[in-house]
């Protein structure tokens, strides 16, 4: 026994209430979809990974002037440049990376020689541009991070 589909407000059958269910569904599932991806969106703004370094660069200083990381770490630095574009030269790990004002910049290499190790702005930045410096510790592995014994 059939039962005749039933008009709906505009007068085209819809199968007793299969469709709207259909719609239904189709709409809650689009709803759900879009809050996924507004969520995955917003997540990826939010804020860096744990391991990555903060630093500024503004005329004439990088904050912090000293970074100290562990041999044999993969270094991952997020420079913002704040007052205008500046540069990132650090000679001994082969890295220089151009700052653009209000960019936070990743900046990444794996810190595979012990020692200090001096960087500096590579954009002419001013009059104080020479000065623009810092230096990058790093700790040879195992060297004094374990506790002493009594």
């Amino acid at each position: 026994m059939m039962m005749k589909a039933a008009p709906d407000r505009t007068g085209a059958t819809t199968g007793g209430g299969q469709m709207h269910r259909k719609r239904r569904l189709v709409l809650q599932g689009g709803v759900l979809l879009t809050l996924a991806l507004a969520a995955m969106a917003s997540g990826a703004h939010e804020s860096p990974a744990p391991d990555a370094i903060q630093v500024t660069a503004r005329k004439y200083e990088f904050n912090p002037a000293t970074i100290t990381v562990k041999q044999g770490e993969h270094v991952k630095l997020l420079i913002t440049a704040t007052d205008r574009d500046h540069g990132f030269k650090l000679e001994e790990f082969n890295v220089e990376q151009r700052l653009p004002k209000g960019v936070p910049t990743a900046v990444e290499f794996t810190a595979d020689k012990a020692g200090t190790f001096p960087f500096e702005c590579s954009v002419v930045c001013g009059i104080g541009h020479r000065r623009m410096k810092g230096k990058l510790v790093v700790q040879a592995a195992g060297g004094g991070d374990s506790p002493s014994a009594p």
